[in-house]
């Protein structure tokens, strides 16, 4: 993507979009269910919100964390730099009532990745004193925090399982099958399409792929008619055949 900068929260060059805490309808799915009212209040009086776009980064790997970022809205991705400097996009998605940075603020320590914005996005910064007044006043949102990073753990063991045990072919689907529900339209026929907020190059990282591997996967799927490609847009004739390709064990 072009123009990737990284936006600072004090920077103006948009308009704060005002999210209201008590009126966040991610908010009793999120870390932040434990709350008290009176806490709610003071997470409500601490943060900052900003609209971004797609390309822009929220923070850069080697940020210092001031604090946790919290997204109302859109996709942000999670990217990091290889030793060959290039850029791959982490298997973690962050969508609305996720949060971001909780892991190196707790453990004091720098940004370990890079956040970029899939899709326009409202992220809500809490600054750091305000969330450790309140792990003060509530332990339990610091359980919430450690069951996240348990979660978070246990998807990226699933991912490494997939990554050695299911061909290119099938993460793919698998991927496809994931995706479906957020930005999968049905037509009349029952065609599934599928407007992807990712490059190719995104894909085969997500899936743990090179690129040339997963564009044979993907003229594999075409060439049985099981899904067709064009542009970031994903025709499937039958969901079921897609379903399907999670249990073949002979696809290269």
């Amino acid at each position: 993507m072009a123009n990737r900068v990284t936006v600072s929260m004090a920077q103006h060059r948009k308009p704060p979009s005002k999210v209201n805490c008590f009126a966040c309808q991610h908010r009793i799915e999120s870390d932040w269910s434990v709350l008290t009212d009176d806490e709610v209040s003071l997470l409500d009086r601490s943060k900052t919100c900003r609209k971004y776009l797609p390309g822009e980064y929220i923070f850069h790997e080697g940020d210092p964390c001031r604090g946790i970022y919290c997204v109302a809205s859109g996709l942000v991705g999670i990217r990091k730099t290889d030793a060959d400097g290039n850029s791959v996009l982490l298997p973690r998605l962050a969508s609305a009532g996720d949060t971001l940075g909780y892991r190196p603020f707790l453990a004091g320590e720098c940004h370990r990745g890079s956040s970029e914005i899939m899709e326009p996005s409202v992220i809500c910064f809490i600054r750091g004193s305000a969330v450790k007044e309140l792990l003060g006043h509530n332990p339990i949102l610091g359980l919430q925090f450690l069951a996240r990073a348990a979660k978070d753990l246990g998807q990226a063991e699933e991912h490494y399982f997939q990554s050695v045990t299911f061909s290119v072919r099938a993460r793919l689907a698998h991927l496809l099958l994931v995706l479906k529900d957020r930005y999968g339209e049905v037509a009349d026929d029952g065609t599934l399409s599928i407007e992807l907020p990712l490059s190719r190059k995104d894909v085969a990282a997500l899936i743990g792929a090179r690129p040339e591997s997963t564009s044979r996967a993907i003229r594999q799927l075409k060439e049985d008619g099981v899904a067709y490609f064009s542009g970031q847009t994903v025709h499937i004739s039958a969901v079921e055949n897609l379903v399907g390709e999670l249990g073949a064990d002979d696809h290269i």
